[in-house]
C-alpha cells in the first residue's frame, strides 16, 4: 500500500531543534569554553569556537535538507500475523542531509535513518535507490494495522532535527497466522448448480480486466496495457461452477484466534490443491471459488472477523526491560571502525607524555574493539572487568602522579576512560558518547602545547571525529580510502565555512582578566628553578635546550653582561642547600641610576610562579607582586604559555636595608667547613669591596674549572671539599661557595637563581632564553652601594657571560659565541615563526584585544565588544547562509538540466516517477507548458540512454529548459 508523498515543505513552517546529541554537543562546547576561560587557553578558544560554528551551521544544513525533501511511504502487505510488515520509505532531495523515519505501530515503534548522499547529484531522475529505507514493523495479531509515520530531517552529524509534516497513516490488513499441524479440511461441500447454472472464478476462460491488486501474480498482469497506458491491469479468468468445500467458523474449536488460525490453515491447504471452497463466518459468507483472489478474500474476511483488542495484546513490561520501541539501536561494526580510527589519531599524542603501561592498555582496548567490529563472534568486555580496569588504572595513575586532578594525571585518566568506553560500546548512542569524549580529549592537548603543529593536529582530530560521527545515522559505509576522502572532504567544507565565524568570535568575545577558580594544573617542573638549590641542581637542566621564555624589547636589546634574569632569592643555608625565606621584611630602598626598560616575556609552561625579570624590576602585570628581595612572581603558577609585560630599571638597591635581614644573611651552620672559614677570616680586616675582590682572586688563581660533570661532594664540609678538593663545578657550586666565603668574611650575602644570557634571533630581534641558560650567582651587601651582583662563574669562565653555555664549556675564555651553522639559522627562523604565532594567537588576551580595537578606533570595553559581535556574526555567517540556500545540483549534464527544469516548474519529482510521467503530470497542471515539457522529457531520455554522443540531445534539453523558463516568466507577468 502506498501513501501520497509528503506535502511540499514550502507550504509549512520549518523549525530546527537540537537533538539529544546536539544538546550534549552544545554542553561540551560550554564546558570547554569554561576551561579555556579558566586556564587562558587561547587555542582552546579557537577550537571551541570552531565547534560552535559547526553546531550553528548544522542547523542550516538540517533546514537545507528539509526544504525540498519529498517522501513516499509504501507498505508491502498484507502479511501474516507474526511476520514483520515490510515498509519502504523513498526520499528525493534532502541535499545531503539525513532522513529519520519512525513507524508507530500500536504496540511498537520502529525507526531508522537514511543518509541522502547528495541524491540529486548521483541518482537517475527515475530512480532513488540511495534514498530508500526498508523497515520491518512487527505484527502481533490479525486485523487492520494502522502505522503512523513521523519524519525528521537532520544534518549529517545529527545535531539538529526538523520535524516534517506527517504523511497519512498507512493501514494494512494483517492476515491470521496458520495453525501448524492442523487436521485436514472438512469434507462437507456446498452443491454446485450444474452446467449452465453459473460460473465461478477459475482458470478456464478469459473473463475481463480489473485494476491490479496487491498479491496478484505477475503472470496475470496485462503488460500490453501497462506499456500502452501506464496503468496496471490484471486479467480475470473463470470456470464452470461445480462442487466446493464449505469451511465454517463453527468447524474450528477454541477461542477466536485459534479458530482463525485453523481456518487459515485449511484455506492454504485447499488453495495449494486448487480446490474450490466457500467460507462461512458469523454474519459474512465468502462465496465459493478458487485461485489467488478467492484465497485473499477468505483471508481478508478472517482478518476482519472479531479482531483482538489492543488491551489483550499489550504484554506487561518487566522491571529493567526496555519498553517497545525504546531499545537502543545497535552499533554497526563499520561505524565503530570509523570511530576507532578517529580516536586512535586523537589519543596518539598521549604516548609521548603518559606512562608506558597506559599506552599499552589503550592500544589493547582499541585493538579488541577493532576485532569486535570486524568479527561478530567477539563480544564486548563485561562490565565488571571494565570497572576493575578503571579502578586499577585510576589507582596506578594516582600512584604515578600523586593525584587524579592535575594536568598530566587528569588527561591520562580521561584517555583511559575513552578507551574503556570503546570496549563496551554496542549501541549507536555509545558512538555519540565516544565522539564527545574524543573532542574533549582533543581540547586538553592545549594544556601541553599551543604551537601551530598542535593546532593543526587538533583540527585534524576534530575533523576525523566529526567525520566518524556522520556514520552514526543511516547505513555506514566500509572504511576505505574513497569513502574516507569523500566524507572527510565534506567535513572540511563545513569547518571551512565555520572559519569566518570562528575568527569573529576569537577576536571579539571578551576575555576575562582572571580565572574562574583556582585549580592548579599540576605537571612536571620544567624550569628547575625551585625554592632551593644545592650542588648539582642545574646539571641536568643545563643539558635541556627547550625554550624557557622569549623576550621582546621595546628598544635596544641589553648587552650580554646585563642579561641576568632574576628568579628565586635564596638566603637560608644549612650546609647542603640554599632555600628561600618567607616573612614580612620591609622593602629596601631603591635609587634609580638609569632609564627604565620595557619588555615582553613569553613564558613557557613551568608550573612555577616566577616571573624572570631583569634587574631591577619596578613594574609587573596586574595581579603579580615584587618581593622584598626584588623577585617578581604571580600567585598563579605558569601552567600554560603566558605573555607578560615587565619594566626594569638600573638602580642601587638596599642602601637602606633592614638590619635583621643583613644579620640573617651572615649566618652559617656551626661546625662545618673549617678551612673555608679560616680562609675567609684572613680577609676580615680588609674593606668590604676588597674582601669581595680577594675571594674572586682566589677563584681566579686557584686552578678551578667549569664543567657540567663535577665529582660528587660529601654532605659534611661540602664547601671545603669543593674549594680545596675537587675544584670542579657548575654555576651553583661557585655561587654557593662564594656566598659562604662572603659570610665567613663578615659580609651579608645570598644566592640568586635564574637565567643568564639569551640567544638573539635576528629574524625578529628578540632573545630566546633556554632551560640550559639556567644560572646561579651571588649578591653581596656593601655599605654605600647596597646589594651588588657578583658572579663568580664569570671569573672561571668569562664566556658564560659574554657568549653562551656551549662556548663556555669548550672555550671558557672566549669573548664571543661560536659561529652559527646552517642548522642553527634554520632553527632560529622556525623559532621566529613560533614567536609570531605566540604573539598573534596564543597570547591574545583581554589586554591585546583592547589594544587591537583601540587601533581600529573602537573604545568602550566589553559592552562595546558585545554590540560589535552581533553584526560581525551576521557578516561571517553570510557564506554559510549562501551555502545552505544553494541548490544541490547534479554533476551529470542531463541530470543537472532536468534538475533545473523541476526547479523552474516549481514542483519536485516524486520518488519512482519517470521523466515522462512527471512531464505528463505537470502538463496536466500547466497546459501552456505541455509541449515544452514533453520535448524536455524526450531530450532527457535521449541524452541519458540513447547510443552515441549526447551533445545534440543536450542542446535540445537545454533549449526546452529555456523555453519552459520563458513561458513561466510570461505567465507571471
Amino acid at each position: 500500500m502506498t501513501r501520497p508523498d509528503r506535502p511540499p515543505a514550502g507550504t509549512v513552517t520549518l523549525r530546527a531543534w537540537p537533538t539529544g546529541f546536539g544538546a550534549a554537543f552544545l554542553a561540551l562546547i560550554v564546558l570547554t569554553l569554561i576551561g579555556c576561560v579558566n586556564y587562558a587557553l587561547s587555542l582552546g578558544y579557537g577550537l571551541t569556537f570552531l565547534l560552535g560554528g559547526v553546531w550553528v551551521l548544522a542547523a542550516g544544513q538540517a533546514l537545507r535538507a528539509a526544504r525540498d525533501l519529498t517522501v513516499g511511504v509504501q507498505a508491502r502487505g498484507p502479511v501474516r500475523a507474526g511476520t514483520p510488515l515490510p515498509v519502504q520509505v523513498q526520499a528525493r532531495g534532502g541535499r545531503g542531509g539525513v532522513l529519520r523515519v519512525a513507524l508507530h505501530a500500536p504496540l511498537d515503534v520502529v525507526s531508522g535513518s537514511v543518509t541522502l548522499e547528495d541524491a540529486a547529484g548521483t541518482l537517475d531522475a527515475g530512480t532513488l535507490d540511495a534514498g530508500t529505507l526498508d523497515l520491518a514493523v512487527p505484527t502481533a495479531a490479525r486485523g487492520p494495522l494502522e502505522v503512523r509515520v513521523t519524519l525528521r530531517a537532520l544534518d549529517r552529524l545529527g545535531l539538529w532535527q526538523v520535524r516534517l509534516p506527517d504523511p497519512a497513516p498507512v493501514t494494512v490488513l494483517i492476515h491470521p497466522r496458520a495453525e501448524e499441524g492442523a487436521p485436514p479440511p472438512p469434507t462437507r461441500s456446498v452443491p454446485g448448480s450444474g452446467e449452465g447454472a453459473g460460473r465461478a472464478p477459475g482458470d478456464e476462460e478469459f473473463a475481463g480486466l480489473r485494476p491490479y491488486q496487491t498479491g496478484d501474480s505477475p503472470r496475470q498482469v496485462s503488460w500490453r496495457h501497462v506499456a500502452r497506458t501506464g496503468q496496471l491491469l490484471t486479467r480475470e479468468t473463470d470456470a464452470t461452477q461445480g462442487r466446493a468445500r464449505r469451511l465454517d467458523w463453527q468447524d474450528a474449536p477454541g477461542d477466536p484466534e485459534a479458530r482463525a488460525a485453523r481456518l487459515t490453515a485449511w484455506v492454504d491447504a485447499l488453495h495449494a490443491r486448487a480446490d474450490s471452497y466457500a467460507l462461512h463466518l458469523p454474519g459474512e459468507v465468502v462465496a465459493p471459488g478458487s485461485g489467488e483472489s478467492q484465497r485473499q478474500a477468505a483471508l481478508n474476511a478472517l482478518a476482519l472477523h472479531d479482531p483482538p483488542t489492543l488491551a489483550s495484546l499489550a504484554p506487561p513490561v518487566r522491571p529493567g526491560r526496555h519498553r517497545p520501541g525504546t531499545r537502543p539501536a545497535p552499533l554497526p561494526g563499520e561505524a565503530l571502525t570509523w570511530t576507532l580510527l578517529a580516536l586512535a589519531v586523537t589519543l596518539a599524542p598521549g604516548v609521548l607524555r603518559q606512562p608506558w603501561w597506559l599506552s599499552l592498555l589503550i592500544a589493547a582496548l582499541l585493538g579488541h574493539s577493532l576485532l569486535r567490529a570486524r568479527r561478530d563472534a567477539i563480544r564486548p568486555l563485561p562490565t565488571w572487568l571494565l570497572a576493575l580496569l578503571a579502578v586499577a588504572g585510576g589507582a596506578a595513575l594516582n600512584a604515578t602522579y600523586g593525584t587524579l586532578l592535575g594536568r598530566d594525571a587528569g588527561t591520562a585518566f580521561l584517555a583511559m576512560l575513552a578507551a574503556l568506553k570503546t570496549a563496551e560500546s554496542h549501541a549507536r548512542r555509545d558512538q555519540a558518547v565516544l565522539t564527545l569524549l574524543g573532542l574533549f580529549v582533543t581540547s586538553t592537548a592545549f594544556f601541553f602545547s599551543e604551537g601551530p603543529l598542535t593546532a593543526l593536529y587538533a583540527v585534524l582530530s576534530a575533523a576525523l571525529l566529526l567525520t566518524a560521527a556522520t556514520t552514526r545515522l543511516g547505513t555506514p559505509p566500509p572504511l576505505t580510502r574513497a569513502s574516507l576522502t569523500g566524507r572527510l572532504g565534506r567535513t572540511v567544507r563545513v569547518l571551512t565555512l565555520s572559519a569566518p565565524l570562528t575568527l569573529a568570535l576569537f577576536v571579539l568575545v571578551p576575555r576575562p582578566d582572571g580565572p574562574l577558580w583556582q585549580l592548579p594544573v599540576q605537571g612536571q617542573n620544567l624550569t628547575g628553578l625551585g625554592s632551593e638549590v644545592s650542588a648539582g641542581s642545574f646539571t641536568n637542566l643545563a643539558q635541556n635546550p627547550a625554550v624557557a621564555f622569549r623576550a621582546d624589547f621595546r628598544g635596544a636589546v641589553p648587552a650580554p653582561d646585563q642579561r641576568y634574569w632574576r628568579g628565586p632569592v635564596l638566603e637560608a643555608f644549612d650546609g647542603l642547600k640554599w632555600q628561600q625565606v618567607r616573612g614580612n621584611v620591609p622593602t629596601p630602598s631603591v635609587e634609580a641610576t638609569g632609564a627604565p626598560l620595557t619588555y615582553d616575556l613569553t613564558l613557557e609552561p613551568s608550573g612555577t610562579p616566577w616571573l624572570l625579570a631583569l634587574e631591577t624590576v619596578v613594574r609587573v602585570p596586574q595581579g603579580a607582586f615584587i618581593t622584598s628581595g626584588f623577585q617578581a612572581f604571580t600567585p598563579r603558577p605558569v601552567a600554560t604559555r603566558r605573555r607578560v609585560t615587565l619594566v626594569s630599571q638600573p638602580a642601587l638597591v638596599g642602601r637602606q636595608e633592614n638590619g635583621d635581614r643583613l644579620r640573617f644573611d651572615t649566618l652559617l651552620p656551626q661546625g662545618q667547613n673549617p678551612r673555608t672559614l679560616a680562609l675567609a677570616q684572613q680577609w676580615a680586616g680588609l674593606p668590604p669591596a676588597r674582601r669581595v675582590q680577594a675571594a674572586l682572586d682566589h677563584l681566579r688563581s686557584g686552578g678551578f674549572t667549569y664543567t657540567l660533570n663535577p665529582p660528587l661532594l660529601p654532605e659534611e664540609n661540602r664547601t671545603d671539599a669543593f674549594l680545596f678538593g675537587s675544584r670542579q663545578g657548575f654555576c651553583e657550586h661557585y655561587a654557593s661557595a662564594f656566598a659562604v666565603l662572603m659570610r665567613a668574611a663578615g659580609l651579608s650575602a645570598r644566592v640568586i637563581t635564574g637565567y643568564l644570557g639569551g640567544e638573539l634571533n635576528p629574524d625578529g630581534n628578540y632573545l630566546i632564553v633556554r632551560q640550559q641558560d639556567a644560572h646561579a650567582w651571588t649578591e653581596v651587601w656593601l655599605p654605600g652601594q647596597g646589594w651588588v651582583r657578583v658572579d663568580p662563574t664569570a671569573v672561571i669562565a668569562p664566556a658564560r657571560v659574554n657568549a653562551d653555555l656551549r662556548t663556555a664549556l669548550t672555550q671558557p675564555a672566549a669573548s664571543a659565541a661560536l659561529p652559527r651553522t646552517g642548522l642553527d639559522r634554520l632553527r632560529l627562523r622556525l623559532d621566529s615563526w613560533q614567536n609570531r604565532w605566540n604573539a598573534v594567537v596564543v597570547e591574545y588576551d583581554g589586554e591585546q584585544q583592547t589594544a587591537l580595537l583601540t587601533r581600529l578606533g573602537v573604545t568602550g570595553g566589553a559592552q562595546t565588544l558585545w554590540w560589535l559581535l552581533l553584526p560581525a556574526l551576521a557578516v561571517t555567517l553570510l557564506p554559510a547562509y549562501a551555502w545552505t540556500r544553494r541548490a544541490a545540483r547534479p554533476a551529470d549534464p542531463a541530470q543537472r538540466l532536468w534538475h533545473d527544469l523541476t526547479r523552474t516548474v516549481g514542483a519536485p519529482q516524486h520518488p519512482g516517477e519517470t521523466p515522462g510521467t512527471y512531464a505528463q503530470r505537470q502538463a496536466d497542471a500547466h497546459p501552456h507548458l505541455a509541449d515544452a515539457l514533453r520535448g524536455a522529457a524526450h531530450a532527457y531520455q535521449q541524452a541519458r540512454y540513447a547510443p552515441g554522443p549526447p551533445d545534440a540531445a543536450l542542446r535540445d534539453l537545454r533549449a526546452a529548459v529555456r523555453q519552459v523558463r520563458s513561458l513561466r516568466h510570461r505567465a507571471r507577468r
